[in-house]
């Protein structure tokens, strides 16, 4: 009888769903990282428009529409001024297979994957299916991940090292200084550093910066998405960048630069497992990024209007609270008992420990929820935490 794969086998269904599953139909939900935001108007324009004109019906280049690489090479230009050659842009299904694509096209067997901990939890999962070795590290007080962490965990068998910034699910916005420690860590010991930037535009305090701007080499690989900026995590759009070799690639005789190493290689494992990104996703996408951009400033706001209520919230229930600057979540410190005490009275809270061991102790509460409803949750959990004290 066929047995299952080993790389398979070291992997579990998400802790998260195990929650959703366990609580009630009228339940308030604050475990749910999807924006409560309607996909704006003008990208769904894009996609209608893109079917009803037969655009969509085919597949696209294995990249994605040279258009919407343009426009993300647009938006890093707009956004951070960074130069990205369209040809260093890959289209993929939402940032979960850009995260897939660089971990296969990177990590060989038995080699190290480093991220933090607590952590997405794709990064553990995606590091199993590469045939890798996750290597979880802890964060700051503050819940940010120290580069001198990150470098004193590499050895010889690390191949790559995660950065998520604004970060899932702490909230916590790495500083510009971390940000170039990290470009200089995957520089001067040669492993990649692929920093996860899906949240990019949630931020708060401060601004996001992208370990791509200092790298001297191609060291770093950017993951992306509309999923949260633009509130469309059901297209399942995302991209995945990697920087040219410094010094830069030689010309072919035809005086066309050549491929972009990283992308080539990411590029044979899409091709082979996606062929190609979903064609209207592709075509909304690119109405997103280069139409108005006024609906993500609404978001954003709102987003911080309710991390200010929420924080205010479980401090005056007595909970310690890191004071998330991005995302849309917030991870306090809560007594044992705290979790399971608030999905039994109708809100749905994730236990820290589902995003690695360091997480215990800990959950995560999303706010991209209404109003109403987040000041409704707020009640219970007070009255939670008092029940477990």
């Amino acid at each position: 009888m066929t047995e299952f794969a080993r790389r398979v086998e070291q992997v579990s269904i998400s802790g998260i769903r195990e929650v959703f599953e366990a609580a009630g139909d009228d339940a308030i939900n604050l475990g749910l990282g999807q924006p409560d935001f309607p996909t704006p108007a003008h990208a769904r324009r894009g996609a209608i428009e893109a079917i009803e004109s037969g655009r969509a019906d085919a597949y696209t280049s294995n990249k994605g529409t040279q258009q919407l690489r343009e426009a993300i090479s647009a938006k890093y230009d707009r956004d951070y001024g960074l130069e990205v050659d369209p040809g260093d842009v890959i289209a993929t299904s939402g940032g979960s297979e850009a995260l897939h694509l660089a971990l296969e096209a990177h990590v060989d067997p038995g080699e190290e994957v480093i991220f933090p901990d607590p952590g997405f939890v794709s990064y553990d999962a995606l590091t199993h299916i590469a045939d890798g070795t996750p290597k979880p590290v802890g964060l700051r007080e503050d819940l940010t991940l120290d580069p001198a962490t990150v470098e004193d965990a590499i050895t010889e068998e690390t191949a790559a090292f995660i950065v998520n910034s604004p970060a899932n699910p702490t909230g916590a916005v790495q500083s510009e200084a971390d940000m170039r420690e990290f470009a200089r860590i995957a520089d001067e010991h040669d492993v990649l550093c692929l920093s996860d930037e899906v949240y990019e535009h949630i931020v708060f305090e401060g601004e996001h910066h992208s370990p791509l701007k200092f790298a001297d080499t191609d060291n770093v690989v950017v993951i992306s998405a509309c999923s949260k900026t633009y509130s469309m995590t059901g297209w399942r759009l995302g991209w995945v960048v990697a920087g040219a070799a410094s010094p830069p690639s030689p010309r072919r005789a035809d005086g066309a630069t050549q491929t972009n190493r990283r992308i080539e290689r990411m590029l044979r494992v899409h091709q082979y497992g996606q062929a190609c990104a979903s064609a209207p996703a592709q075509f909304a996408a690119e109405a997103a990024l280069t139409g108005p951009q006024e609906p993500v400033q609404e978001m954003v706001e709102t987003f911080e209007q309710r991390r200010d209520l929420v924080l205010d919230g479980l401090t005056d229930a007595g909970l310690e609270v890191p004071t998330p600057e991005g995302a849309f979540y917030a991870m306090p410190k809560v007594p044992d008992g705290w979790c399971d005490e608030v999905l039994e009275r109708g809100v749905v809270v994730v236990p820290g420990d589902a995003f690695g061991a360091n997480g215990e102790g800990y959950a995560r509460l999303s706010y991209a929820t209404g109003t109403e409803e987040l000041k409704e949750a707020l009640e219970i959990m007070d009255a939670a935490t008092q029940a477990v004290r």
